[in-house]
Order: C-alpha cells, then structure tokens, then sequence
C-alpha cells in the first residue's frame, strides 16, 4: 500500500471514528437526558457524590462534554453550587477514560465487520422506526457505536501500513518527552475531541509506532489539550463558564505536570497493576489503564486545593455580572441539553420580570423617569438576549414536552415586557399635585392594591394560590374603577384641568395594564412549571 493511500486510509478511519463518536454521544445524551438531569440534581450533597455522579453520568453519555455543558447549565440556573460543579467536573474528566477502555478492550479485539455492520443496521433501523422517541435516540447511538469501530478498524490498518514507513519521537529524553506532549496536544486541538486522540495514540502503539512511554507523554498531550477547548468555549461566556474553564484548566495542567515528572515510575507501578489485574499484556490495555490512573492522580492532587480554587474563582469574572442588563444564565454550552437550556431560559425570564416589577413599583412611587427609562433598558437587552438565545435553541431537537415548556416560558416573558412598556408608558406621564382629597384617597387605595398585588406575583416564588391571586386582582380593578370615578368628578367638576385629567387617565390605565401582565405572568407560573 502506498503512502498516499495509507494517509487516505488514515483520514477516513479519524473521520468514520469523529462521526461514530458524535452520533453515539448525541443519541445517548437523548435517550439518557431525564437521568442526566436527575444523577446531575442529585449531586449537590458531598464531594464523592459530586465526582461519582460526573464519572457516571461522563460514561452514560460517552461525552465529557456533554456533562461539562450540563454541569454549567445547573450552576447558571441556580440548581447547583460552584463548589460541588468543579467535582463534577473532575468525575467527568475520570469517566472519559471509558472511551480508551471501550477502544482497547473491545475495538482492538473483534472482527470489527462481525460485529459494527449489524450495530450499524439495526441502529438506522431503530433510528427510522422511532423518530422523535427513545428508541429513535438509542438507534442513532447504537449506529455511532458501530462506526466508532469501523474506524477504529480502518485507523488500525493504516498504522499498520506505517509500520517501517513513519518514524515518531522516540527515547525518554526532555526533548523527545515534549515533542510527544506537543502530539497529544496537537492532535486534540485540531480533532476537538480527546477521545479521537485517544483512539489514534492507542492503536497507534499497538502498531508499534510508539514505545509505552511515548504513548503515555502523547495521552498527557491529549488531555492537557482539551483545556483548549474549555478556553474557546468560555470567550464570551456567562461568569460561571470562565469558572469552569479555569478550574478545567487547572485541573488538567496541575496533573498533566505531576505526571509527567513521574512518567518513569508511573508506569513502573502500572506494569505491575496489570499484571495484578491480569489485564492483556497488549500496550492497548495498558495505555487505558494509564489514562485512568493518571486522571484519578489528578483528582487526589485538586482534592486539598478544591475550596481555595473555588473561593478564589468566584472573586473573579464578575465584571460581567455587575452589568444588570447582560444575561447572567444564558449560555450557549448549555443548548445542547434542552432541558438545562430551559432551566437557563426561566432564571432570565425571572430576571426579567424582577426589573419589570421594580420599574412597576417605582412608578406607582412616583419615580424620576430617567430611572424608569434606565431599567426599561435593561429590559431590552434582557429580552434581546433572550430571543437570540431561543432561536439558537429552537434549531436543537426537542421532546414535546420541552417545546410546550418553551411556549410557556415565552408567553411568561412577553408578559413581563408588556409589563415594562406599560411601566415606562406610566412614567413619561407625570402626575400633577391632587389637591382634591377624593381624588387624593381614590389614587391611594389605588395605589396600596396595586402594590399588593405585585407583592403576590414575585415572578421568582414558586407555585402559589391563584384564588388569593384572583381576589388581589379584582380588588385591584375595583380601586381602579374608582379612582377612574374620580378622575373623571374632579374634571367635571372643575376641580382638576381637562388636558391633566387625560393625561392622568391614561398615566393610571398604563399602570393597571402594567400591573395585569404581572398577575397574568404569576398565574402561569404559579399553574405549576410544564415538565
């Protein structure tokens, strides 16, 4: 075979491995999304429950990534501390190394065509019969995993073809350590996967292409370059993603330099765990097992390190945060779990209506409105962001269930612009001194049932009575009633000019309005959050 067609090989083999590696992550990321978020929820308690959750959930899936995302998701939605994230994070990084285990002990072992076609087939079958359900997700990951092992297969004949043909870095020198290193990091950046990595360093020292030690300073390589990945996934990012990234960082350089200063005598000891474990002698099965010691190795030396890590993360990136007009929840790693997508996208409606309330209440005080054009500000970029991010999600696949959630979300979110508008309607509409006391009684039982009522529609608060709700919204109607009585006396009468008698209709019809899409917002929140 030549070398032209051994590179071709080559290239199809990675492209075959990329493409399994993604429809396997993407199917089960689908079929297992209830759980994730479950096993994820659950993880708030201790730091093993955290880490044993992220290796777990990093397994289900095949994809840290995916857990990664998930993880973030939680935090930016409130439902998980940043304490017990970063341990989650840390599983995550130990539950990837099941992809060099499935590789070794598996891919590298069968008769790849007796067993990937028919995972292949019957996944497109799976996949075709259940379009949209479970059974659609687990066929489109049963059809990954059948590629994943054709190029698995492919990659192997390839380096088989290298052998004598391709010479690469060789020796336990400095010099040759990093350009090993440099590999693994090289190939990770370029591929953006560490499991493809992975994948071409292990077979390619079952081809002999590579000595146990070459092959373990390239896996170093591999894991040292998805921080990377972290890195470009945070430029941009919310506070909580650049936290992330950082301690990804962290992690993965504090134990890629501890490892390699002890490569010699890590794999000393690990030649002998094999041999315990009476694992195959091949270099395949041992390089799995290194890539599992070495992480493991990373999540004994954060262990001390993990609360003063995490106390100084969160004194940083708050620049962003402290602009009230910027989203603090949404964040694109998360659209590919709509379920955290949408737990994202109900704390920023929330936000939302928390301004559009303020804005509300300040008018109904008689705020300066320079103020109230301030928070309606805020509102628009809020609501701006908020629509930029649903179409992103919307183009993501979703369950019925989610679509009607989102619907829901959405409906509660025009609400609460409305509410804005109508605030601001009311501000640019000063109120003059009353100076008939009628008038002055009406617009302060008015005003009392208005701000009742916005005490009882906090759009933060969870399930509420929607009878009390009712009564507060009628009682409010009935003072608005009679203080639109009054307005309307006291213009006849004389007692108030005609030009400030509209004026103040309309100031007090934008007010009830405002304070009607509060109620309407709080009533489909409090009917219970769809599923």
């Amino acid at each position: 075979m030549s070398t032209l067609q051994t590179l071709g090989l080559m290239a199809g083999g990675l492209g075959l491995f990329l493409l399994g590696m993604g429809l396997m992550t993407d199917g089960l990321r689908l079929a297992a999304g209830p759980a994730l978020h479950r096993i994820l929820a659950g993880a708030t308690r201790t730091r093993m429950q955290a880490l044993g959750a992220g290796a777990l959930v990093t397994t289900l899936v095949q994809s840290s990534s995916a857990v990664t995302v998930a993880t973030i998701g939680f935090v930016n939605a409130g439902l998980l501390a940043l304490g017990p994230a970063l341990w989650v994070l840390f599983g995550a990084n130990v539950g990837t190394t099941m992809t060099g285990w499935i590789v070794a002990l598996v891919g590298l072992k069968f008769q790849v065509e007796a067993l990937a076609m028919p995972l292949v087939g019957l996944g497109v079958l799976l996949r075709l019969t259940g379009e949209g359900q479970r059974r659609g997700a687990l066929g489109t990951a049963l059809a990954g995993f059948g590629l994943l092992f054709m190029g698995i297969a492919l990659l192997q004949e390839a380096f088989g073809g290298f052998a004598g043909q391709l010479s690469l870095p060789q020796g336990d020198g400095a010099a040759t350590v990093l350009a090993q290193l440099a590999i693994g990091v090289l190939m990770t950046v370029l591929m953006q996967s560490s499991s493809a990595a992975m994948a071409i360093t292990l077979t390619a020292a079952q081809g002999g292409l590579l000595d146990m030690q070459g092959a373990a300073a390239v896996v170093i390589g591999a894991n040292i370059g998805t921080t990377v990945t972290a890195v470009l996934a945070a430029i941009g990012a919310t506070s909580n993603a650049r936290r992330a990234a950082v301690a990804h960082v962290v992690f993965n350089l504090l134990t890629g330099t501890v490892a390699l200063l002890l490569l010699p005598w890590i794999m000393v000891v690990l030649g002998q765990a094999r041999e315990a474990l009476d694992l195959p002698p091949d270099p395949a099965a041992k390089l799995a097992l290194f890539h599992t010691a070495f992480n493991v190795l990373g999540v004994l030396l954060i262990w001390p390190l993990a609360e003063p890590l995490t106390r100084w993360l969160l004194r940083r990136f708050r620049a962003r945060e402290e602009d009230e007009a910027q989203p603090r929840f949404l964040d694109d790693n998360v659209l590919a779990v709509p379920t955290l997508a949408l737990d994202a996208l109900e704390q920023e409606v929330a936000r939302t209506g928390q301004v559009a309330h303020r804005m509300t209440r300040g008018v109904l005080a008689g705020a300066d409105p320079a103020a109230v054009a301030r928070d309606q500000v805020v509102v628009a970029g809020l609501d701006a962001a908020i629509e930029r991010f649903v179409e992103r999600l919307r183009r993501t696949a979703m369950s019925q269930a989610s679509s009607a959630r989102l619907a829901q979300l959405l409906r509660v979110q025009r609400y609460h612009e409305t509410c804005a508008e109508q605030a601001q309607l009311a501000a640019a509409l000063p109120l003059p001194p009353l100076g008939d006391p009628p008038l002055v009684d009406a617009h302060l039982a008015f005003a009392g049932a208005a701000r009742a009522l916005l005490d009882r529609c906090d759009p933060v608060l969870g399930a509420s009575d929607l009878e009390a709700l009712d009564a507060d919204t009628r009682a409010m109607h009935a003072r608005y009633e009679d203080l639109k009585a009054a307005l309307l006396t006291s213009g006849a009468a004389a007692r108030l000019a005609l030009p400030e008698m509209e004026r103040m209709l309309r100031r007090f019809s934008a007010l009830r309005r405002a304070v009607e899409q509060a109620a309407k917002a709080r009533q489909r929140i409090g009917a219970g959050r769809v599923a």
